[in-house]
């Protein structure tokens, strides 16, 4: 849902009519609710391997039904069921794409008109391919979108001088997470017994927490993570979007993944922003050990702020290049193609 709240604000104030259509997964109603954005639930998601193939048709059927009703011109989506109902109903569709999740990517890209991705190294995704010089995450987290407000700090009872983290655990239920089991039980207690020594420790979960680490849930509206992420020490967790999240704010953050993802190793090794590690019994012990070196040194958010600015600086508005690729199609695809350096009118 963020990806796309400040363009539905954009595109809704040229006069365009703009609906979201979402799975009850975590958060997105709330936030849907909290900004106030016209969307339709289509219910929960599948977990299982059976249910995400039956899901395919029957949310896909779902949007169908709906986008004759709504008729929508164009589709906007990071997924592969309204890339099939755009196709069906012989109407533009762009994807945005940066899991590079060959599962889907082979469902979705024979049905849509274009694929935006961000111009970091990574599988070739052909003609319908356009790069351009920025992560997903900017879409909302650039600083000409998102100001951060500082009464987080005083809803999670830290003090002035308090450090704090926040640790963030998924559930691993996506198409994308099977075969993978993350950090082990035993390290997650490590890592909090560890981590608590040097600044008050935070969890954020997908899935239900035991009960021995419900003290630790950090209990904020959901709207308010990210708010919660600018003035934390550091994030360490499960989540490859929560880590980028980090990165675009300015934040230290630690990764777990057997594959990481080409935007982490990229944040990794062009701006030193955030650290890969696999899910090794040894990469999660070498993990919790820079989680303490990083929380034990000294001025690190300033230097954190420093590579920050640096990237910021070699990328676009991510949202304003969206706004006008999306108001401008197919010409803006043209464009693109012919001219890359086009995209730095929107910087």
């Amino acid at each position: 849902m963020h990806y796309f709240k400040n363009f539905a604000k954009e595109v809704s104030s040229h006069g365009n009519e703009v609906l979201f259509t979402c799975r009850d997964k975590e958060v997105t109603i709330s936030l849907l609710k909290h900004y106030g954005f016209r969307h339709i639930n289509f219910g929960r998601n599948y977990k299982s391997k059976l249910g995400k193939i039956f899901g395919l048709f029957y949310f896909t059927f779902k949007l169908f039904l709906v986008a004759l009703k709504f008729r929508p011109d164009m589709y906007l989506n990071a997924s592969m069921y309204s890339a099939i109902v755009a196709w069906i109903l012989r109407k533009p569709h762009i994807s945005l794409e940066d899991t590079f999740n060959n599962e889907q990517v082979n469902l979705y890209l024979p049905f849509t008109s274009c694929v935006l991705t961000g111009d970091y190294p990574h599988p070739s995704l052909g003609k319908k391919e356009i790069r351009y010089n920025g992560y997903q995450e900017l879409l909302y987290l650039h600083p000409n979108y998102f100001t951060p407000d500082k009464n987080v700090v005083e809803l999670l009872a830290v003090n002035e001088e308090e450090k704090y983290m926040i640790i963030r655990f998924v559930a691993w239920n996506a198409s994308h997470d099977f075969g993978h089991k993350g950090i082990s039980y035993e390290n997650k207690i490590k890592a909090i017994t560890e981590f608590e020594k040097y600044a008050k420790v935070f969890i954020s979960s997908e899935s239900d927490l035991p009960s021995e680490l419900q003290p630790y849930q950090i209990k904020i509206d959901s709207h308010m993570m990210h708010d919660a992420i600018v003035f934390a020490s550091l994030l360490f967790g499960e989540s490859s979007t929560m880590a980028e999240e980090a990165a675009m704010l300015g934040k230290p953050a630690i990764y777990l993944n057997d594959k990481s993802t080409f935007y982490t190793k990229h944040l990794e090794k062009r701006y030193d922003l955030v650290f890969n590690f696999s899910e090794s019994e040894e990469d999660q012990l070498k993990a919790i050990d820079k989680g303490i070196e990083l929380l034990k040194t000294p001025n690190i958010k300033e230097e954190w702020q420093k590579r920050r600015q640096k990237m910021l600086e070699d990328k676009i508005d991510v949202t304003a290049f969206l706004v006008w690729f999306m108001e401008n199609y197919p010409e803006s695809f043209r464009i693109m193609k012919e001219n890359p350096g086009y995209q730095y009118n929107f910087k």
